[in-house]
């Protein structure tokens, strides 16, 4: 190993001579350079360090500043920023108020304080490499001020996206946020009623009553549990709240029930599963447009089911009934006649409802053809108040009959199914209930004087055959 070159502390540049004996000065040189190149090297990686720090200097960040006037309406008022960044900051004695820290982008600022209104009501601004100033706003103490309620639905999966509905002193609707909050804002001083609802869940409590009182209430917290079976609901309003407050609505179709409106005229029916429904309003002294409503339940809500009430001069009342069973008496026509004329048509439950009529006496008559009725006919007093119960059974009249026979299939069958219709070329309805395991049928539930015409179909286990050629009957 060559020491040449190399200078120890106070060495003035001389070179030193070996000694010879056992090469000692060299490792004692050696020994004196080690510690030496080993400060050397962490000395150069001190200065590399320095120089990579210099090169990359902290980000710049900038502030936004402004004021809102009068002093004595903005001092407390809050002031919201979004976009690049969010943040909030509230306004001091004077009105002013400072966000700092930001980076370069675009923002929004917002003002808001109860009681007041601002102008402008938000504004837009980029931040570019420097300070912004004169972010000013002008507060307007309302005249009439307004305050909001607010709460939450938990847990979230349940609360979000539930309708919430406010009644009462004001009405609305509203969606709960992904974590279950909602808010009604604008309100004025009054009594309010809270209701949440969500299809496939109940609500513990069902509703909440809320009493706006010059500040803004909070808190107004619903729990929300799914259910193994969801129900859903179906709603409306009828207006003038006035005509519309009292009234009752009656639900028919594929499940009956009864409702009151609420003193805003706002009306719901729960817990219904999926089907076709009927909703029809009544109140004595008042008549609604339309008359009734037909809504769908298919695995959501129904809302916006909603009706005119308008009173009349001369109160005037109702005559109805049922006409049973419902397969008979769904459709079938009811006359009425004596103090007024009119007709009606029973809906799918057989049910049938004449308004607006006046005291009197009337004689309510059903018909369907192919059907006999039980009374044929039925008198009805109106006197100051609503008929109800003027009731009728149908029997189905089978005084024809149309027998078809067909040739069997050439495969083996599960048996066949015969399909019947007015119109030649379809469309067609089922006639039996059930398979038919012979080549024959009789139809009994024609009537005089109809032309039919009639397919088949074969059923085996991959399904059910196309239509068969098409044959008429004409009943006599």
């Amino acid at each position: 190993m060559r020491t040449r070159g190399v200078k120890l502390p106070g060495d003035q540049g001389t070179r030193r001579k070996k000694t010879g004996v056992g090469h000692r000065p060299f490792r004692t040189l050696w020994m004196l350079l080690a510690p030496l190149v080993l400060a050397f090297v962490a000395g150069c990686a001190g200065v590399v360090s320095q120089q990579k720090s210099q090169q990359e200097p902290p980000t710049q960040t900038y502030s936004l500043s402004g004021a809102i006037a009068p002093a004595a309406n903005g001092t407390g008022a809050m002031l919201t920023l979004t976009g690049t960044a969010n943040a909030t900051a509230m306004a001091n004695g004077s009105g002013a108020f400072t966000f700092t820290g930001l980076a370069s982008g675009t923002y929004t600022l917002t003002p808001s304080r109860t009681g007041y209104t601002f102008a402008p009501t938000s504004q837009v601004v980029t931040v570019n490499g420097a300070n912004v100033t004169g972010m000013n706003f002008t507060a307007t103490q309302q005249v009439n001020p307004t305050f909001s309620i607010t709460g939450t639905i938990s847990p979230a999966t349940g609360g979000s996206g539930a309708t919430v509905t406010l009644g009462g002193a004001a009405n609305g609707t509203t969606t709960a946020n992904g974590s279950g909050v909602y808010t009604f804002t604008g309100l004025t001083n009054g009594a309010y009623t809270v209701t949440p609802s969500h299809a496939g869940y109940t609500f513990s409590p069902t509703s909440q009553n809320a009493t706006v009182n010059g500040a803004d209430v909070t808190g107004v917290n619903f729990a929300a549990t799914q259910v193994a079976t969801p129900t859903f609901s179906m709603g409306g309003t009828i207006s003038p709240s006035a005509g519309g407050s009292g009234a009752t609505l009656t639900l028919s179709g594929a499940a009956h029930a009864t409702t009151t409106a609420n003193g805003s005229g706002v009306y719901t029916f729960p817990g219904l599963a999926n089907g076709a429904y009927t909703v029809t309003p009544s109140r004595t002294g008042y008549t609604f447009s339309p008359a009734s409503q037909n809504a769908t339940v298919n695995g959501a809500n129904v809302a916006g089911i909603n009706f005119t009430a308008t009173q009349v001069t001369t109160p005037t009342f109702s005559i109805s009934g049922t006409i049973s069973p419902t397969a008979d008496g769904s459709g079938a026509t009811v006359t009425l006649s004596g103090a007024a004329h009119a007709t009606t048509t029973a809906n799918t439950s057989g049910a049938y409802t004449f308004t607006g009529l006046a005291n009197g006496a009337y004689t309510v008559t059903p018909t369907n053809t192919g059907y006999a009725f039980t009374p044929v006919s039925q008198a009805a007093t109106v006197s100051g108040a609503n008929v109800t119960g003027v009731n009728f059974t149908a029997t189905a009249v089978q005084a024809h009959s149309a027998t078809l026979t067909w040739t069997a299939s050439t495969s083996a069958v599960s048996g066949y199914n015969v399909y019947r219709g007015t119109v030649s070329g379809g469309p067609y309805t089922l006639v039996n209930t059930s398979l038919i395991a012979v080549e024959t049928f009789t139809d009994t539930s024609v009537v005089a004087g109809e032309t039919y015409y009639y397919v088949t179909t074969a059923v085996d286990g991959a399904g059910e055959s196309v239509y068969s050629n098409q044959v008429a009957a004409v009943i006599p």
